[in-house]
């Protein structure tokens, strides 16, 4: 895609790699709107057909504060937590103060991940400790021999879990299908977190898996990648090698009403530019098609 396309898309979105906020445009009044506002209007509900997020583990080297703050800078209403911001070993008390603080930012706490379950006692904290804060989805890696655990512990506190691919190199589950083969005769509650960057790694076409596996489908992780291998690496969205605009063609064609997070890899001492270069860029397509 051709810079004066990838910048046009970051124009229509209203949002620059300053990561300017979104707050006061996505709020504009709508009783009586003029005909500028109309445009407005029509571009804000393109934009609502996807759920998009954030994945915490962008921000991994920021405080839980910078982290709301900044995924609020970029105009996003939904996070999921890695544990570098509210620690799988937290009490209680400390989950629901973490999830107070995270719905008066503004924004809902309906997940968390990526978490490893390499025993029952670790499953029994994930499903606990998402509860607690009163999240949606659990982004997991259950070892195979846990499945089972899983599927009663979804059954018990009916809570989604959505197993996360991990490309080249992953034991457990590298593409979306390896997941997928494991999970297809359990509770459908239990379904997929397609990371399309590692799946792009793995020689995949993240559309083709989420077209194959839609009634599994529960979780994105949305990026891109220098190269459909092992080392790819992430990078700005619309810089790489994944077909953007195909990829969210295809969640609105299949009705998909999941969230759609970020999670940048990239720069992990300062993701902001190239987050919020991401998130515009997406915005932009969706203002597109």
């Amino acid at each position: 895609m051709g810079k004066t396309t990838r910048r046009n898309f970051i124009k229509n979105a209203g949002l620059g790699v300053a990561g300017v906020s979104l707050s006061s445009f996505m709020t504009a009044s709508t009783k009586y709107p003029k005909k500028s506002n109309r445009a407005t209007l029509k571009f804000k509900e393109k934009l609502s057909r996807l759920n998009l997020g954030m994945a915490s583990y962008t921000f991994r080297e920021f405080p839980l504060e910078d982290t709301l703050r900044m995924t609020k800078r970029l105009g996003l209403e939904r996070i999921a937590f890695k544990d570098f911001h509210l620690s799988l070993e937290s009490t209680v008390e400390e989950i629901k103060t973490v999830s107070k603080k995270t719905k008066e930012a503004g924004l809902d706490l309906y997940g968390c991940g990526v978490v490893y379950m390499k025993n029952e006692q670790e499953v029994e904290r994930a499903f606990n400790y998402a509860k607690t804060a009163g999240m949606k989805v659990i982004i997991g890696v259950p070892n195979h021999e846990l499945l089972n655990v899983v599927n009663k512990m979804v059954d018990k506190h009916n809570i989604k879990v959505a197993i996360h691919n991990h490309g080249p190199g992953d034991k457990l589950y590298p593409t979306p299908e390896s997941a997928y083969a494991r999970i297809k005769n359990l509770d459908p509650r239990i379904g997929l977190c397609i990371d399309i960057g590692h799946t792009k790694r793995a020689g995949v076409d993240p559309s083709e898996s989420a077209i194959k596996f839609a009634d599994r489908l529960h979780d994105v992780h949305i990026k891109d990648v220098t190269s459909a291998t092992k080392e790819g690496g992430t990078i700005e969205i619309g810089h790489g090698v994944i077909d953007i605009p195909k990829f969210l063609k295809t969640l609105l064609k299949l009705n998909y009403k999941g969230s759609v997070s970020f999670e940048f890899e990239k720069d992990g001492k300062d993701p902001l530019p190239g987050v919020a270069e991401s998130v515009g860029y997406v915005r932009g397509v969706l203002a597109t098609i």
